[in-house]
């Protein structure tokens, strides 16, 4: 995990070299933020992220030799330490349910707001999980079932959590990461840790990102 304040190392992975140009000038308009390798598919996104150690691995979903989800996979074995944030269009919806147990620190659209994809590199880099609001929301639906009992089910399960501990959820749905949650209800960061491994344990969830999406479906955060 990145320590607050320090600069941001991000590798980005996009078979487009026009993708790529934008995502890097976004990224290396924001202080704070260096991309440090770039990629053209997710074979060569494993080889440099091991030589680089990146803070962040940026991966396009749909790439040549290795997908972004087979790339994320093989990081989350060889380099937990990396977080990862998938790149995803409206029309990779099933790839980005299907990529939650990979792992991954965030799904961002390559068409969204380019001041979400600085909240999602640096989220991620502290420890955090973010999802554009667009991307959640579309997600949610993925996962199939009537709505209504979907939000039902997902307020049923955080009903067995404290309040602090529906707190907490809802600010790592907002994508906070742990120093952010922490400033924000005047806690130390450890303590949230300690929050967010409960909520993540008692609710049976992987990683922050399916913590995020519940959060969503329990209607304990609001859409942007």
């Amino acid at each position: 995990m990145n320590d607050v304040g320090a600069t941001v190392r991000v590798l980005l992975a996009d078979d487009e070299a026009m993708i790529r140009a934008g995502v890097r000038a976004i990224l290396t308009a924001s202080p704070g933020i260096e991309v440090v390798a770039e990629a053209a598919d997710g074979r060569e996104a494993v080889d440099l992220a091991l030589r680089h150690r990146p803070d962040v691995c940026l991966l396009d979903i749909r790439m040549p030799r290795l997908d972004g989800l087979g790339a994320a996979a093989e990081l989350g074995r060889t380099l937990p330490e990396t977080a990862v944030v998938m790149l995803t269009t409206f029309s990779e919806d099933a790839y980005v349910a299907g990529a939650l147990g990979s792992g991954a620190s965030g799904f961002l659209l390559k068409t969204g707001d380019p001041r979400e994809l600085v909240i999602g590199v640096r989220a991620a880099a502290e420890g955090g999980a973010y999802l554009s609001p667009s991307v959640a929301r579309r997600v949610i639906s993925q996962f199939g079932g009537v709505a209504l009992g979907k939000a039902a089910a997902a307020r049923a399960r955080t009903e067995e959590l404290t309040e602090r501990e529906r707190e907490v959820l809802s600010l790592v749905g907002e994508g906070l990461s742990n120093a952010e949650i922490a400033g924000r209800l005047f806690v130390v960061e450890g303590t949230v840790k300690a929050y967010v491994s409960a909520v993540l344990a008692r609710l049976g969830l992987k990683n922050r990102v399916q913590a995020a999406i519940l959060a969503y479906e329990a209607g304990l955060v609001r859409d942007a």
